[in-house]
């Protein structure tokens, strides 16, 4: 299976045994949406409600920080997921999050979770079938193996300032970044780590929502000033949209690490340097 999957090849492979199908998809509260009350409301035949935005370490006073093991297993047995399985992740947010699901389970080990291109809201444009109210799931065993070199934290970060040996791609906007606008969702002000480049997520996809391939990819990575064949970090607001950089890079045959406290963490240190334009 192929990490980005279409919807024509979901649609013949639902209801094979090894694939399971997972919806998740993430809002801030300025987006107005519930991502569980969509998900009832209509969902991919068969896909089960990832919940992501509960999918974190619950006693971290930082956001979305990636869970204990035990408890992302826990969560992904209950859900039907097992570790062999095929999984294809999908969302229907602005955030484009399915990359940060994508990014969690091959932290843990999970070699085959894919993303489908365009999400379900290319599934409902082609006028494929969903369904609605929740699925019944069977428990499975869910092994977690973690993969601690893909993320890094604050005392990397902290090092990597002197000797800039580590590129920093970071997913916000131009404004977060540059330090206007108003408090961001985690209440800290704009602004960007020293040395960091402004790669938008929203520049990694097209129109129509589907992500951009080989030379329209990897022509955002370069307007950026990141070369993704080099050592780097995808850092956001909070760990989530970071993760849409890495799973760029990942299609452009590179892979990066992800600083998961972020801006939330970086950016709420007094003891940080933080930089403006």
């Amino acid at each position: 299976m192929e990490s980005l999957v279409t919807t024509e090849w979901l649609a013949g492979q639902l209801g094979a045994p090894d694939l399971v199908v997972a919806d998740a998809s993430y809002f801030l509260p300025v987006h107005g949406r519930d991502a569980k009350e969509d998900y009832l409301a209509g969902h991919i035949p068969d896909a089960v409600f990832l919940d992501l935005a509960t999918l974190r370490d619950e006693s971290d006073p930082r956001p979305n920080m990636i869970p204990p093991a035990d408890i992302f297993a826990a969560r992904m047995q209950a859900l039907g997921i097992g570790h062999a399985d095929r999984i294809v992740l999908y969302d229907d947010s602005p955030l484009r999050n399915a990359a940060r699901a994508w990014f969690m389970l091959r932290a843990f080990g999970a070699k085959k979770a894919a993303i489908l291109d365009g999400g379900i809201a290319k599934w409902r444009a082609e006028g494929r079938p969903v369904e609605t109210g929740p699925e019944q799931t069977r428990e499975k065993q869910f092994t977690p193996r973690p993969q601690p070199a893909g993320i890094v934290n604050l005392a990397f970060m902290r090092a990597n300032l002197d000797s800039h040996a580590v590129q920093v791609a970071d997913a916000r906007s131009a404004e977060r970044f540059d330090g206007g606008g108003p408090l961001d969702a985690h209440g800290v002000p704009g602004g960007h780590i020293p040395g960091s480049a402004n790669l938008p997520y929203a520049r990694l996809f097209d129109a129509d929502g589907t992500w951009k391939r080989g030379d329209a990819l990897r022509a955002e990575f370069e307007a950026a000033g990141i070369d993704p064949v080099r050592p780097f970090v995808a850092t956001c607001g909070s760990g989530v949209t970071a993760a849409a950089i890495l799973f760029a890079a990942h299609l452009l045959g590179h892979e990066g690490r992800l600083y998961d406290g972020s801006w939330s963490e970086w950016g709420a240190d007094p003891g940080t340097p933080k930089a403006t334009r």
